[in-house]
């Protein structure tokens, strides 16, 4: 099987059901429809892989987070073509991008903050936060009243290796396996090994962090040289968290939902 149709099979898997709509959070944008500026990845940069978290219970939540009725990556075009850019060149090196998250709604945000704050909810702390203490997430930093994602230039994103194979799905009440483990005893994932899981609220997620050698520092390396050549910027705490600039919407932070129709016919 070429490594083409494997991804392409990897891109139609089963999309993931929708969510119910919360109310809107206060002072933020609001609105059914996203600002002409934001597009649907796929239809501009179609052989990206798009495995949207968030949409899922395989969260540090433990469960879909408000605001993400679909597993759909919405961007704001410009990053979107510079994606698109990216992923030309990595197929050539054989690999593909794949979107863990794109845009978030700020009530999504509000959603992360009301989790960090009940210290009892520690359902997912094997996984993501095994050597954090709750009662730091916001001091640490992990945790904040804004995202950038709210504003459509931020993404987080990995890399796989071609041919791509799905990986399989989180099943909630699983036994759980930190994020710094090796790769290994991690749950599995399709991409190449990055030295911790995706949303490791660890040291060793920093993307210098000496204890990453080997082919996993090049595999950072590669990602974060593909992006900043299309001219992402990445946040040294997170491997995976980049942002294109300049940004359309700098001071600008969205609430519309995570959904098709959000951007219907872009």
């Amino acid at each position: 099987m070429s490594p083409l149709v494997s991804l392409l099979r990897v891109l139609t898997a089963s999309a993931v059901a929708l969510m119910a709509l919360p109310a809107p959070t206060a002072g933020a944008v609001t609105g059914p429809r996203a600002p002409a500026e934001f597009v649907a990845l796929r239809s501009v940069a179609p052989t990206i892989v798009q495995e949207m978290r968030y949409a899922t219970p395989h969260t540090f939540l433990g469960v879909r987070v408000d605001g993400y009725r679909e597993p759909v990556c919405l961007v704001t075009r410009p990053a979107a073509e510079a994606l698109r850019v990216a992923q030309a060149r990595l197929l050539r090196q054989g690999y593909t991008l794949k979107m863990y998250d794109c845009y978030r709604p700020q009530r999504a945000v509000d959603h992360f903050v009301r989790w960090a704050k009940d210290l009892q909810d520690e359902a997912m702390k094997a996984e993501f936060y095994p050597r954090v203490d709750k009662s730091r997430l916001f001091e640490d930093g992990y945790i904040a009243e804004r995202s950038g994602h709210s504003r459509g230039s931020t993404v987080d994103l990995t890399l796989v290796r071609l041919p791509a194979r799905p990986t399989r799905p989180y099943v909630p009440g699983e036994p759980l396996a930190p994020c710094h483990a090796p790769r290994a005893e991690r749950f599995p994932d399709n991409s190449v090994d990055m030295g911790t899981g995706y949303d490791c609220f660890d040291t060793l997620s920093h993307t210098d962090d000496p204890r990453v050698q080997g082919a996993r520092k090049d595999n950072r390396q590669v990602l974060r040289s593909a992006l900043e050549a299309v001219g992402f910027a990445n946040l040294p705490e997170e491997w995976w968290h980049f942002t294109y600039r300049p940004e359309p919407f700098p001071d600008t932070y969205f609430d519309f939902p995570v959904a098709w129709r959000s951007v219907a016919g872009r």
